[in-house]
């Protein structure tokens, strides 16, 4: 059977084939619900989740667009604190648009590089 779903994991197989993340540069790790928007820094070599940040934490109410910047330049504020400042990229089998993208780009206004 084909659906979004499937076809995501595939793609989502493929790109964790090729990215890894260290302790020095982790991988940003993006999952996108129908309401919320999560990222995390992944040390893949020890299997541990350095930081994380989300669209839940947030008090105040915004767009979801709007938000996916807010987590992302939260999430460069937290990774800049603890001494992190290059990361690789992995948009979880999402194509890199809307919320996505937004969410990258709030991670690079924050400081981190990709």
């Amino acid at each position: 059977m084909f659906n979004k779903d499937s076809r995501r994991g595939k793609i989502r197989a493929r790109i964790r084939s090729r990215v890894t993340g260290t302790a020095q540069k982790p991988r940003l790790s993006v999952f996108r619900s129908n309401r919320f928007i999560y990222a995390q820094l992944i040390d893949d070599i020890a299997g541990v989740t350095l930081i994380a940040s989300s669209s839940r934490a947030l008090t105040e109410k915004v767009a979801k667009g709007d938000s996916s910047v807010l987590v992302g330049k939260s999430l460069a504020e937290k990774a800049l604190a603890a001494g992190i400042s290059e990361v690789v990229f992995d948009r979880g089998g999402y194509l890199y648009h809307g919320r996505v993208k937004a969410l990258a780009e709030g991670a690079r206004e924050g400081g981190l590089k990709f």
